[in-house]
């Protein structure tokens, strides 16, 4: 807000101004006060602020949609039903975060909605497939080509650098090799690897391997992203520059991100949050 005061431009000065304190400069006071009334209002409106800066939801046609989804397994010579009627909504560029404790279920409905597993009853629409009817192979081809997964363990090739294990995603997707190079590097910069890249996982801290494990997920440019409990293995630090990175995908990749998690502190970035109790949302 404040000008810093004129130099003096010679010598004599030099002293005069080391003996006499310097007098005030005139203030421009209409400019002062609109860059008072300016900070004031950032600062009044700084949450807003925040929270706006993302990008707006297109919430007119879903990217996947669950309906009435149940799931049970047999567990001495029982049904243990871990899903009960769930019905959700993700939409195209949102970060959604499913909430709850362990044996809630929600590791269970995100196996759902990746196509790793299917409902004892209920439907799930992912684009113009549906899930419920598809065969094994035609899910591990939708994967291949439209999903992403993010796992605890980081799921990563310990042999194997960090550009080697993004590069290995493309392969498996059967991504062209001319194309693998540029996206690569692409990945790992965005993840902020770009100087780490040559590294193996064991020379890597854990938020650096998460965040391989991430370039990894997106490499093949899915348009969903499924982590189960990406910051459960990090410090607080971590996992914000985790959610930081969460972010600037869902902005330059277009994608959108299903996660699952019990950290509070991380749900504030969220677009929209589903609280699960024993295989149902009681919130969202």
């Amino acid at each position: 807000m404040f000008r810093w005061l004129r130099k003096p431009k010679n010598e004599a000065q030099n002293e005069a101004a080391a003996a006499v304190p310097a007098a005030p400069q005139e203030i421009d006071v209409a400019a002062t006060e609109a860059s008072a009334d300016g900070e004031a209002a950032a600062a009044s409106d700084g949450a807003s602020v925040l929270v706006d800066t993302r990008p707006p939801i297109d919430t007119s046609i879903p990217l996947l949609t669950v309906t009435g989804v149940e799931r049970s397994f047999p567990v001495g010579g029982q049904q243990l039903h871990v899903l009960k009627g769930i019905n959700m909504e993700l939409y195209p560029m949102q970060l959604v975060m499913l909430k709850g404790r362990s044996g809630s279920g929600k590791t269970t409905l995100l196996n759902m909605i990746g196509g790793l597993d299917q409902p004892n009853r209920g439907q799930i629409m992912f684009k113009e497939y549906p899930f419920h009817e598809c065969s094994d192979d035609q899910r591990t081809y939708i994967r291949r080509k439209e999903i992403g997964f993010i796992f605890q363990s980081f799921a990563l090739m310990p042999l194997l650098s960090a550009w080697e294990n993004v590069e290995l995603s493309l392969r498996m997707a059967k991504v062209p090799r001319s194309e693998w190079k540029p996206r690569v590097t692409h990945c790992l910069e965005l993840v902020g690897l770009g100087k780490r890249m040559h590294h193996r996982p064991f020379e890597l801290s854990g938020g650096e391997q998460q965040r391989v494990a991430i370039a990894k997920a997106i490499a093949h440019k899915p348009s969903l992203l499924l982590a189960d409990e990406p910051t459960a293995e990090l410090d607080s630090q971590m996992g914000a520059q985790v959610m930081a990175v969460f972010r600037d995908i869902i902005r330059t990749e277009r994608m959108t991100i299903c996660m699952t998690t019990h950290d509070p502190t991380i749900m504030e970035v969220a677009d929209r949050v589903f609280e699960m109790v024993d295989g149902k949302f009681i919130s969202h």
